[in-house]
């Protein structure tokens, strides 16, 4: 799993049916002070999360274990909203 920024939505009007009502998130992955490592990743959101939300996502096929995600064609799913990261 990384932690992630939203840094905004995208829209598919012409998608994989399996994708229908899934919201489409664009995050960059960013280490645990926010500095962008990885820019501009897409996510199937499963939490609600929004634009400016630290979020965890899960990649590869670990991304599919959510139940509404099983069949999907997904890469990266937002797994969790982060409230806090602390470091030592």
């Amino acid at each position: 799993m990384r932690v992630a920024q939203v840094i905004g939505t995208a829209i598919a009007t012409v998608k994989d049916a399996r994708l229908t009502g899934g919201t489409l998130l664009v995050v960059n992955i960013v280490d645990g002070k926010g500095k962008v490592l990885e820019p501009a990743h897409v996510a199937v959101d499963t939490c609600g999360a929004g634009v400016g939300d630290t979020v965890l996502i899960a990649q590869g096929s670990a991304a599919r274990l959510p139940a509404a995600l099983a069949t999907a064609p997904v890469d990266a799913a937002v797994v969790a909203i982060i409230d806090q990261i602390t470091l030592s």
